[in-house]
């Protein structure tokens, strides 16, 4: 369960970093309001996972997937760039998760 709970922490702090463009600058209502609240339901089962889960593992993974999925929603739906550089930084990121997870 603990998992399902990381899982739902990160997809909320994902919607709410989105919401977070969409705002433009806390200059629209609608997404201004829900970036905090995904916000804050991400915060409460991130809280529910590390009840189960180390917290080194349960915020590598809460961090580090939800930063590679904010990578691949600014390249689709927010037309970002996406340079060599940045791929490799996504992807050492993306090592740096598994790795934790594999020391364990």
């Amino acid at each position: 369960m603990s998992w399902l709970y990381l899982f739902l922490a990160i997809c909320l702090e994902v919607s709410g970093t989105t919401c977070m463009k969409l705002s433009l600058g806390f200059s629209k209502a609608v997404p201004s309001l829900l970036l905090f609240v995904f916000y804050g339901l991400s915060v409460v089962f991130l809280t529910l996972a590390v009840k189960r889960l180390d917290i080194s593992v349960a915020y590598a993974v809460w961090s580090g997937l939800g930063t590679g999925l904010m990578a691949l929603i600014g390249l689709v739906w927010f037309e970002e760039p996406m340079t060599v550089s940045k791929s490799i930084a996504i992807g050492l990121i993306i090592l740096g998760v598994v790795g934790v997870n594999l020391g364990d």
